[in-house]
């Protein structure tokens, strides 16, 4: 039996999921930087991140953005495979809330064409990533991806012979590399995997999983947390002050690969690690 559901429903809820995730951060954001900020023996370090905490806070009783960069839209969608979208086309839908939220919610539009940089003024289109799935549910998640930390994105298609020593190299050199740009704390997502357009997307899933979760694979978990504690001593820092918080998390994704191939893709999101889910 399948069940129905108009798009307008969904273009409702893309408009509130835009503005509500641009003004407060997930619980399990809020906590690491409490938690970062009680790890912290540095002075400035300390100073910095209680800043960051205030940030937030005025953000969410102000209903104001937590940053002025309110991102680009990227929308993860579950579609049930019972489920029936009825009243129009699925992909303008979710534009329509994009535009409204981001101008309801007084968002700073950001979305250029990438050659003569032209404002499309209402911050659309929207990245949009479907999966189908079991039942009759439709399950959005929507990530506002700012620039800053964006650009410090990387992708190696390394040889397999690289291991796993060669993968630990490229992710750190990676952060080390990005150093205060990406506005730490950070969350690194990393994909390993998959192929040449994939490991980018595990990447970029990994930054939704709750920080302080650990993967389901013990090694990958391992790894996790070997990355960052390394990382964290590269003394970058909040806000690339110095001190023992340069990441909150280092999340990891995995794909099978080719046998030829070693992809590997590092996505960092800044301490606004913004995202919300909402099932229709």
């Amino acid at each position: 039996m399948s069940r129905e559901i108009n798009v307008k429903d969904i273009t409702a809820a893309i408009t509130n999921l835009a503005i509500s995730s641009n003004r407060k951060l997930p619980d399990d954001v809020a906590n690491a930087l409490t938690a970062a900020r009680n790890n912290e023996s540095l002075p400035l370090a300390q100073t910095t991140i209680d800043d960051i905490i205030k940030n937030q806070q005025i953000a969410a009783d102000q209903k104001l953005p937590l940053c002025q960069d309110t991102g680009m839209a990227v929308v993860f969608l579950e579609i049930g495979q019972q489920l029936q979208i009825t009243g129009g086309d699925l992909t303008e839908a979710i534009n329509c809330g994009v535009a409204q939220g981001y101008t309801d919610g007084y968002l700073r539009k950001s979305i250029v064409s990438p050659l003569k940089r032209e404002n499309t003024n209402d911050n659309t289109p929207a990245v949009i990533h479907t999966n189908i799935v079991p039942g009759d549910k439709l399950k959005i998640t929507f990530v506002p991806k700012g620039g800053g930390a964006e650009n410090m994105s990387r992708l190696a298609m390394l040889k397999p012979s690289a291991g796993i020593e060669g993968i630990k190299r490229f992710i750190i050199d990676a952060v080390r590399e990005a150093g205060p740009n990406p506005c730490p704390p950070i969350v690194v997502g990393v994909g390993i995997g998959g192929n040449f357009e994939y490991a980018p997307l595990l990447a970029k899933q990994a930054l939704l999983r709750t920080i302080g979760s650990k993967a389901d694979d013990e090694d990958i978990a391992a790894l996790e947390t070997e990355l960052l504690t390394a990382i964290n001593k590269l003394n970058i820092g909040a806000q690339g002050f110095g001190g023992k918080s340069t990441a909150l998390a280092v999340h990891i994704a995995t794909a099978p690969c080719h046998f030829a191939t070693l992809p590997v893709a590092v996505n960092i999101n800044c301490h606004v690690a913004r995202h919300q889910s909402v099932i229709l």
